[in-house]
């Protein structure tokens, strides 16, 4: 078998490329490529297991351990017997899940059908994704800080409109409230849905997108023929739309449910788990142990206890990215296909169709048991909107059996602008408030005059904000922070991208689901430890403690991205590029890195957008005023009941300008980057 030329031949000289049999002993053991491969893995290889495989291990040994004054005492599994009666641990488990489940059944709900709003259009598409990306977009504290003062039970804009309008006291005679006005974020029974609701807000965006792209992907002719067999709108949704975003509504579920089944931010910044622990997650125990109370083996065994849920969510994720790019070993492969054969067809099929109604059954049930509270609210909700789609569904299908194409694309056409108006202000509204408020003045903001318009304009808030609040100077260490961390991503990122996607050498299969590992591992696994080596170090309070550890979340992304991208440039271009005497690395250089632009910009987005919005680390690391990032420096504005509005108004906005402007600019790239990584990668 032919192959590209090695790395160490003479850049003048153009042989045949050569067989395995001109390879050394040590490249038929090792792989072709070894050398160039271990040159260019090894500032992957170093951050990726000094930052999150060492800090793992140190947590599993931390764990077992108890804080005794000066020093750490060896007590075994105590810690975690310990937690089998720790109320707040089972209490914390509980919120997670409870927070995790219904705000993904949400977020399916309503990000199919968005997509499915937007795929019938034929114009303004591109801008209404670009609307409704907004929500994603935004960094957390200021989607936290916008819904906060929103859901406010006295002064927020929640509360006055369902008031003026009536719906309000309607809710609490039908017990959907306890009383009006409600206190959305500090009553028991309402916490919990209201924090469900803004992470819905907030992720809606992201599967709206992709299950957009699955879309895209399903052929239309399969809908030309199930319309020709006379099926019905809804036979064709089931039938041909769900089957086709099966894998995707799979792997979209998934990776979501680890990020949220992790969530610290936002519900930090909501609530701080209150009002008592009734929004606390396991995370947030996690930190008030460690860091609160200097238990670190108490708080490392609360998140090594959970490990087993997510690395179940994580081996799922990876079985499936796996199968998707084709990536199985040979030898696994061989025992797959024989395993298939083996079994018969009806079997799988009966399996694969019982399987989800079981999975929904006992998570329904778990659901019913952990909060009964929300259980009904929210299955009336979901009733109410599919018996709504149902029913304009039911009279398009009515109307076209009878010949009436006309009324029947009226019905359709007025269905859907109503329920994309109703989906806009439902993302739009947040940010709106944000932006009317920081030109307010503060008198107008205290006395609640004009409350959706500034009246007059003024910019006494931005420059109240600059003024009596480091606010330049958080500004600077973002910028500082966010641009190092994601030089060192790209730069690792595009040397280990390449050497997975082009070189031979053994240990690649590995290191690439390494790498896919490290990628979902969340940041409530490595806080601790890393915590604890910082302070070994005498690195925190320092934006030194951020550069370093943030690329525990950008590099393994950016890897996989780049992997896929440069798997999709055509080898013949290389190889032609090594026949007219380049080496290997000047290859790399002139050839594949300017066609690889697309993806490495995606790349640089999403790891700038990660490190600018990036808040536990930050608020776990930092404590000195003038080493703080922006949303950790706009979280400490706010002390006990005094919220600044309108100066964190002003701060959210001049946050979240430069990452709309980012994405705006970078939309083509963004996809383009994405497109052809989720391919191959």
């Amino acid at each position: 078998m032919t192959s590209t030329r090695s790395a160490s031949a003479p850049a003048a000289a153009a042989p045949p490329p050569p067989g395995s049999g001109s390879l050394t002993a040590t490249q038929r053991r090792l792989g072709r490529d070894w050398r160039l491969a271990a040159l260019f893995l090894a500032p992957t290889a170093v951050l990726v297991g000094g930052l999150v495989l060492v800090p793992i291990a140190w947590s599993i040994v931390t764990s077992t351990t108890e804080r005794h004054g000066q020093h750490s005492v060896f007590v075994g599994l105590a810690n975690y017997a310990a937690l089998a009666d720790d109320e707040q641990f089972r209490t914390g488990v509980v919120n997670s899940f409870v927070f995790t489940a219904y705000a993904e059944v949400f977020k399916v709900v309503l990000g199919l059908s968005a997509a499915l709003l937007l795929h019938q259009l034929r114009r303004g598409r591109a801008v209404l994704a670009g609307l409704l990306l907004l929500p994603w977009v935004v960094p957390t504290v200021v989607t936290a800080f916008s819904w906060r003062a929103l859901l406010d039970p006295i002064f927020g804009s929640v509360n006055i409109l369902l008031t003026d309008s009536g719906i309000g006291p309607l809710l609490a005679r039908a017990h959907l409230v306890d009383a009006w006005p409600a206190g959305w974020l500090s009553e028991a029974s309402l916490a919990m849905p209201s924090v469900i609701g803004v992470n819905v807000w907030k992720g809606v965006p992201f599967f709206t997108v992709a299950f957009l792209a699955g879309l895209k992907a399903i052929p239309a002719d399969l809908y030309e023929a199930a319309t020709v067999d006379g099926a019905s709108p809804w036979q064709r949704f089931a039938h041909v739309t769900l089957p086709g975003l099966r894998h995707v509504i799979t792997v979209t579920v998934t990776l979501s449910s680890i990020w949220t089944f992790n969530n610290f931010d936002l519900i930090w910044l909501l609530t701080q788990g209150g009002p008592g622990n009734a929004t606390a997650p396991y995370v947030l125990v996690a930190y008030s142990k460690a860091i609160l109370q200097l238990q670190y083996g108490a708080g490392a065994a609360v998140t090594l206890v959970m490990l087993p849920v997510i690395g179940g969510l994580v081996y799922v994720l990876v079985r499936l990215l796996r199968r998707d790019a084709g990536t199985e070993p040979p030898r696994r492969a061989r025992r797959a296909r024989a395993a298939r054969k083996a079994r018969t067809a009806s079997t799988a099929r009966t399996a694969r169709k019982a399987l989800p109604w079981a999975v929904t059954a006992v998570v329904a049930g778990l659901l019913v048991w952990a909060s009964p509270h929300i259980a009904w609210k929210a299955a009336l909700l979901l009733g109410v909107l599919l018996l709504v789609a149902a029913a304009v569904g039911r009279v398009v299908s009515t109307l076209g059996a009878r010949g009436s194409r006309r009324s029947s694309s009226l019905v359709s056409g007025l269905a859907s602008g109503a329920a994309l108006a109703l989906l806009l202000v439902f993302v739009l509204a947040p940010l709106y408030w944000i932006a009317v408020t920081a030109f307010k003045s503060e008198g107008q903001i205290v006395m609640r005059v004009h409350d959706l318009w500034p009246t007059p304009w003024t910019l006494q808030q931005f420059t109240d904000l600059f003024a009596t609040k480091p606010f330049g100077r958080w500004y600077l260490n973002t910028v500082l922070v966010s641009v190092a961390s994601t030089v060192v991503a790209l730069v690792c990122a595009a040397l280990a991208g390449y050497a997975l996607a082009r070189l031979r050498f053994r240990g690649a299969q590995g290191f690439t689901v390494t790498v896919l590992i490290t990628y979902v591992m969340p940041g409530a696994l490595l806080f601790i430890p890393l915590y604890q080596l910082l302070i070994g170090a005498r690195l925190t309070d320092s934006l030194w403690s951020l550069v370093v550890t943030y690329p525990t979340f950008t590099l393994p992304f950016a890897t996989w991205l780049l992997t896929g991208y440069f798997a999709s440039i055509p080898v013949e271009l290389e190889e032609a590029a090594l026949v007219d005497g380049c080496t290997r690395l000047q290859a790399f250089g002139r050839v594949v890195l300017p066609l690889a632009k697309p993806g490495l910009l995606a790349v640089a987005l999403f790891t700038l957008t990660n490190a600018w919005n990036e808040f536990l680390f930050a608020f776990v690391f930092i404590t000195k005023d003038e080493y703080k990032t922006l949303p950790v420096g706009m979280q400490s504005m706010i002390t006990g009941d005094v919220v600044p509005q309108g100066q964190l108004a002003a701060a959210s906005l001049l946050v979240s300008i430069p990452v709309v402007i980012m994405y705006a600019f970078g939309q083509r790239f963004l996809t383009e980057g994405l497109t052809a990584g989720a391919v191959k990668g």
